[in-house]
């Protein structure tokens, strides 16, 4: 049973440059660069309906809990959505992958216990939009869970990463920006924050304008309606 709409949204995403790089580097840093054991934390404990927004190849449908009755993955890119479909038939949860934006999410209000927000803020279009629209899907009480790369570091650091994101870091890197504040982002959506953890990666290893991310956990207000 597919738990989204057939309302059309916004077209495609396409960076076939970086979705192929992408899909041939992601699975060994996941194992070199300690991606793999934030992935295993970011969805410990989740159950119910979940949608993932912006899945990529589908490098955490693996480590779905039993728990989780079904996925909705949502992927803008083609390639990685081809890539992401291969990975959903051998998780042991089910996965349905559909295209679609961050930004109009093919889903219905209300329907989702869960959304998971994977290294994904960093590229949408318009991240307040995006963070409208899980609010909206989310039921009353549901959870985010993100795990995001964004600004960190000392000024020196910080005007690196400006720099870089108005110059060749989006177009080289799909579209990613460098400087956003997830943190700061769900909290102007209206969610509510809960334990999160800033760390870098790789751990131990240099920082670099990529290196600081965050994890945690955030709430949908039991306020009737979500927003989108």
């Amino acid at each position: 049973m597919r738990l989204g709409s057939e309302a059309p949204g916004p077209a495609p995403v396409r960076h076939p440059v970086f979705a192929r790089y992408y899909a041939r580097v992601s699975a060994g840093a996941d194992a070199r660069l300690g991606f793999a054991g934030m992935r295993e934390r970011l969805l410990a404990g989740l159950s119910g309906r979940v949608i993932e927004v912006g899945a990529g190849n589908g490098l955490n449908f693996a480590r779905y809990p039993a728990a989780v009755a079904q996925v909705l993955a949502v992927e803008p890119e083609p390639l990685l959505g081809r890539l992401a479909r291969e990975s959903a038939r051998r998780a042991p949860v089910p996965v349905d992958v559909v295209p679609g934006a961050a930004e109009a999410l093919p889903a219905r209000s209300g329907a989702f216990d869960a959304v998971v927000l994977s290294l994904v803020l960093c590229s949408v279009r318009d991240v307040a939009r995006a963070l409208g629209e899980a609010r909206r899907v989310l039921r009353p009480g549901g959870q985010v869970r993100f795990f995001e790369h964004g600004r960190g570091g000392g000024r020196a650091m910080r005007l690196t990463q400006r720099a870089l994101d108005g110059t060749v870091w989006p177009a080289l890197a799909g579209g990613c920006h460098l400087a956003r504040d997830p943190v700061a982002a769900l909290r102007g959506a209206g969610f509510e924050l809960g334990p999160y953890r800033e760390l870098s990666l790789p751990q131990g290893g240099p920082r670099l304008p990529a290196s600081y991310c965050v994890l945690g956990t955030a709430w949908r207000p039991d306020d009737g309606p979500g927003t989108g």
